[in-house]
Parts: structure tokens; C-alpha cells; sequence
């Protein structure tokens, strides 16, 4: 094989890895998955197929689930997230969001979503928002009723009720599936070596053991 076919073989599997990193474009109107007919399993994922277009209904396409808040968690936060699972509609569309409202001083702690970015509509209140980007510079500030901030994919972002009233925010992800990871429970209620996280982070075994109690992932949700 020569060099050039090479160099064009690599150059095509690299665009196909970058067209890849991300959800796929429809080949279709929509996917309203029907159970009737069982999942397909693959390795990651067990995948329905979808209904014939004709049975689809208008109901398939709405979703009343978010029309008050959740259950608050001890930090103030009480978050309905919305995906193909709790609402069939937006399957194969790339897309998802998120009710959540936060207490007077609630916060949504930092976290970063590895495979969306996130554009986020403050529907109520003042709600200090930022995000740190690769360079450990940090984007904040308050934000008002009907602004809007977005958290670039993959960068660690938070949120926190500044106003005297209860907050409400609409989150909305370029994917149907962006991920969520928590730093603090990734970090201390994970399983990561206690002498690592205590190098880490100037911590006493004591003091890791109290952060590990804190974040033990059958207390968070």
C-alpha cells in the first residue's frame, strides 16, 4: 500500500472519530420508542426500536413533568431531569433538559456534563452562575430573571440562589444522554485511594473519612 493511500486512510478514520464524538444526526422525523417490541441490546446501551410514524400521537411530543419542583436535596437543590426515559419524544432528536430550583441560598454544587454543553435560562430569581475553564480561569456572575448563560462541554460549572425569593432554572443540553458528574461525590465518594485524596488535598485521614461519610453516595442523591 502506498503512503499517499495511507495518509488518506488515517485522515478518514480520524474525521470518522470526530463525527462520532457526538449524538449522530437523525435519519428520520422522530423515534418514539416502542416497548412492545423489546430492546435491542448492545454492549452499552439496550436500544427500542421505534414506533411506526403512523401510531404516533401528539401526546408522544409533550411532557407535563415539570410543571412544579422536585424533592430538595440537604443543599438546597431540587432537580427534574428530562431525557428519552421519562420523555420518549426527544429520542434520536440530540437534545435533553432540566427543571431545577433552588432555595433561598441553595446551591447547585460544581459538576460538568462530558458529553453536552448546557445553555441555562434563569425563569426566576438571581442565581450566581460561572464556570472554570481549562486554564483555571473562573466566568461568574449573577444573573437575572430571563438571561441566559452557557457552560461550554466538559468544563466544571455551579450555580447558587443569590436573591431573597426561591429560584427557578431551565437547563437544555445538545445531547439526550450529557452525563452529570458531581466533583465532590466524584472525588470523595468514589473509591479513590484515602492516601491519594490526603497528598491531594492537605487532608487528615480523619478529615478524608469525614468527607467520605458526607458524599457516600447512599446518602447523596
Amino acid at each position: 500500500m502506498s503512503s499517499s493511500i495511507t495518509i488518506l486512510l488515517v485522515i478518514f478514520a480520524l474525521q470518522c472519530a470526530i463525527t462520532l464524538a457526538s449524538d449522530p444526526d437523525p435519519v428520520q422525523d422522530f423515534c418514539i420508542p416502542n416497548p412492545k417490541f423489546g430492546a435491542l441490546r448492545t454492549p452499552l446501551h439496550n436500544i427500542l426500536p421505534c414506533k411506526n410514524a403512523s401510531e404516533a400521537t401528539t401526546d408522544d411530543f409533550i411532557f407535563s413533568g415539570m410543571k412544579v419542583a422536585g424533592n430538595f436535596t440537604d443543599m438546597g437543590i431540587a432537580a427534574i431531569s428530562v431525557n428519552p426515559t421519562v420523555f420518549p419524544g426527544i429520542n434520536t432528536l440530540g437534545m435533553s433538559f432540566i427543571r431545577s430550583d433552588l432555595k433561598v441560598g441553595g446551591i447547585n454544587p460544581p459538576h460538568f456534563h462530558p458529553r453536552a454543553t448546557e445553555i441555562s435560562h434563569v425563569v426566576e430569581g438571581s442565581v450566581y452562575s460561572g464556570f472554570v475553564d481549562s486554564a483555571n480561569r473562573v466566568f461568574a456572575r449573577v444573573i437575572e430573571q430571563g438571561e441566559v448563560m452557557v457552560f461550554p462541554r466538559g468544563l466544571v460549572h455551579f450555580q447558587m440562589n443569590v436573591g431573597k425569593n426561591p429560584a427557578t432554572i431551565f437547563g437544555s443540553f445538545n445531547s439526550q444522554n450529557p452525563g452529570n458528574q458531581k466533583i465532590p461525590s466524584a472525588i470523595f465518594g468514589s473509591r479513590i485511594n484515602s492516601e491519594l485524596l490526603e497528598k491531594a488535598f492537605g487532608l487528615s485521614p480523619k478529615q478524608i473519612r469525614t468527607m467520605r461519610r458526607k458524599f457516600d453516595p447512599k446518602r447523596v442523591s
